[in-house]
């Protein structure tokens, strides 16, 4: 009942700041395909993501090692990354979290979120005033969502990156990225990308859990921008294995 309480409280501040006057940027849908997914045998827990927006990564991804990931998008409410979050601490199943998240919220018909736990159990939501095309998969240790997108091949493109991609978690998420725009991606073109990866331990100086936290915020290819970055990241930080 307080969890639930808590849930209901931070969503009411949250729609309220929505509501007052904002700048375009905030109100504009954000236009994206992600993916959110776990590797079991490191515990490592990642999200990747595109749009056609300046600075996604300041908005989309959410993450904390050793309780899971969420990505919010579409007229993203990005009270979903923390609540989501502690809900999962809270051994709150996936389904559960997306309903808790979405049921209160005024605006859930333009919401999509994407949500892993730490087990690799996955789920996600597309509200139905979304911008087509929109949808997601579902898969083993993953999950991906999209709007605004060319079509449904984006996603299914990702999936199939993700499954048959070997190598570390970062490399997957990029793939399933690179693959989602090779298939089409954004149908309104490509700005900004951003890979967030956590893990207990593994963040600057052993001090917190932000692994790989790499933004590209603005440039005309930001997939290949980020895995540029990314290489250079993984060059300078390797991993502590």
């Amino acid at each position: 009942m307080l969890l639930r309480i808590f849930f209901l409280l931070s969503l009411t501040l949250v729609v309220v700041s929505e509501e007052k006057e904002q700048p375009p940027v905030a109100t504009s849908p954000v236009a994206t395909f992600s993916i959110v997914a776990v590797d079991p045998k490191t515990g490592e827990i990642g999200v990747g993501v595109q749009s056609k927006i300046v600075g996604v990564g300041s908005i989309v991804p959410f993450a904390k090692a050793g309780v899971g990931a969420v990505a919010t998008q579409s007229f993203a409410n990005t009270g979903y990354g923390p609540l989501g979050l502690r809900a999962f601490t809270e051994g709150i199943a996936p389904e559960k979290v997306i309903q808790i998240l979405t049921t209160d919220d005024p605006m859930r018909d333009r919401r999509q979120v994407g949500v892993i736990n730490a087990k690799g159990k996955a789920a996600n939501f597309t509200g139905k005033g979304c911008h087509g095309w929109a949808g997601g998969i579902v898969g083993v240790n993953f999950a991906i969502q999209g709007n605004i997108l060319t079509g449904s091949e984006v996603i299914e493109e990702m999936a199939r990156a993700f499954e048959e991609t070997d190598g570390f978690l970062a490399e997957r998420l990029i793939e399933a990225l690179r693959a989602g725009q090779a298939a089409g991606g954004d149908s309104r073109g490509r700005q900004s990308a951003a890979l967030l990866i956590v893990r207990e331990g593994w963040g600057y100086g052993g001090i917190d859990d932000r692994f790989r936290d790499i933004r590209v915020d603005e440039h005309e290819t930001p997939i290949e921008e980020l895995e540029r970055v990314y290489r250079k990241h993984r060059n300078l930080f390797p991993r502590p294995e």
